[in-house]
């Protein structure tokens, strides 16, 4: 494994966390903005499955909102890198809260419209990674290098807790009135502009050359992730996970559906989830620093190679939230390593690039999943579906377990907090 000589940007002596004005904004603005994320990809298939839509057309505004992930994660890294990028995220708020706030109006007016719905979920998609990956680079920028591993840890239990609260509140309040989660989420990207706003600090370095040409700069963040022999590899891997990921996300909602269960056991059982990835995030800084991340990837893939098939052999609402908990927090413990590794071992100026590469290579295809799920459950139904995900995890599983660059993976040194 080799880490970038690159120079590291280290902020005046480090103040505690709690005490860290700009960071508290950005945790809490952000998160409100996941949650918002979180709401409306529960209602989306609710929406589709429950008012006349089928599973294929839920899979096609799955595959909207994915789409970006596979068009716009490279140009997007370079211009995160140009640009101020607390002023991006400003734009990505206020770009989702007019798209999103659309539908609300629309389904208050008694309209349902697939073409609107995929256009939205589309927008919804680029903004979120031109938001994200402005986000990650901006963590560096207002916490000390010492604190690194606990704000990510704290990043991703943030992310995790706007899931634990996003799926029932999204279903819920699709159940009271189905525009509502639209008009909430809305709301929620207002007030999470409004906190980036009052941050203060610059979420950048002056990068040392002058600009290069679009596709220079991309074939410069490619070239630098490739050269890492551990991400190369990770993300690799990483990349068909998420694909399987997307089909299990469907086959929860057609399986609740299946044995006559609501909205509203969708949002149980998220929840559920959601506890599963909180506690797994709260305890990612003490996994990341005790575990080689090579170790960390191969015990959290066979965690899900265990669990994955146990969802094709119920419809217990208790026990598929059980499942998914457990694959949620394996999932927490892996994201905070990812994040850490990739932010401290790259340059400043090429964060948004390395971290597009890195979001292309191990999700850029997932829309092409959302999109299978759909057609595999109506041509084979859940439990063969199932069955198939969980031969490929077995599969990947392996794969990390043979691939000598996961293996002998050395930890990146992080200072205890």
């Amino acid at each position: 494994m080799s880490v970038a000589d690159g120079p590291t940007t280290v902020p005046p002596p480090a103040v505690p966390l709690r005490k860290n004005r700009d960071f508290w904004l950005l945790w809490t603005g952000v998160g409100i903005s996941a949650l918002g994320g979180s709401v409306t990809r529960v209602t989306y298939p609710l929406l589709m499955i429950w008012f006349g839509g089928s599973a294929v057309d839920a899979g096609l505004v799955g595959f909207a909102a994915l789409l970006p992930l596979l068009l716009l994660q490279l140009p997007a890294g370079v211009f995160v890198d140009r640009w101020d990028r607390r002023r991006t995220m400003i734009v990505c708020d206020a770009v989702s809260m007019v798209s999103i706030g659309s539908v609300g109006v629309a389904l208050l007016l008694g309209h349902l419209w697939l073409p609107h719905l995929l256009v939205v979920a589309f927008v919804e998609g680029s903004a979120g990674i031109f938001y994200r990956l402005a986000e990650r680079a901006a963590v560096r920028a207002v916490v000390h290098t010492d604190q690194l591993a606990t704000a990510m840890s704290r990043n991703e239990a943030r992310s995790r807790g706007a899931g634990l609260l996003g799926q029932p509140l999204g279903s819920t309040l699709f159940a009271l009135v189905h525009w509502a989660p639209f008009v909430v989420t809305a709301v929620g990207h207002l007030v999470a502009l409004g906190n980036l706003v009052r941050i203060k600090k610059e979420f950048r370095v002056e990068r040392r050359a002058g600009r290069n040409r679009l596709g220079a700069e991309i074939t410069e963040g490619v070239a630098w992730l490739f050269q890492q022999r551990f991400l190369r590899s990770a993300v690799l891997l990483v990349a068909s996970t998420n694909l399987l990921f997307q089909v299990l996300a469907l086959t929860l909602t057609v399986t609740v559906k299946e044995h006559g269960g609501s909205p509203a056991v969708i949002g149980i059982i998220g929840a559920a989830s959601g506890v599963g990835g909180l506690c797994g995030a709260l305890s990612g800084s003490f996994f990341v620093r005790r575990m080689r991340p090579g170790t960390l990837m191969i015990c959290t893939f066979a965690v899900w190679a265990l669990l994955m098939p146990m969802i094709g052999l119920t419809g217990n609402p208790v026990v598929l939230g059980a499942l998914y908990s457990g694959m949620s927090f394996a999932g927490a413990l892996i994201n905070v390593m990812a994040g850490v590794y990739q932010v401290q071992v790259t340059p400043d100026e090429m964060q948004g690039r390395v971290g597009s590469v890195g979001s292309l290579v191990s999700s850029g295809t997932n829309s092409l999943g959302a999109l299978a799920a759909g057609f595999l459950l109506a041509s084979f139904g859940t439990g063969n579906t199932v069955l198939g995900v969980s031969a490929v995890m077995a599969a990947v599983t392996l794969a990390a377990v043979l691939n000598p660059a996961i293996r002998t993976a050395e930890r990146v040194r992080i200072p205890d907090a």
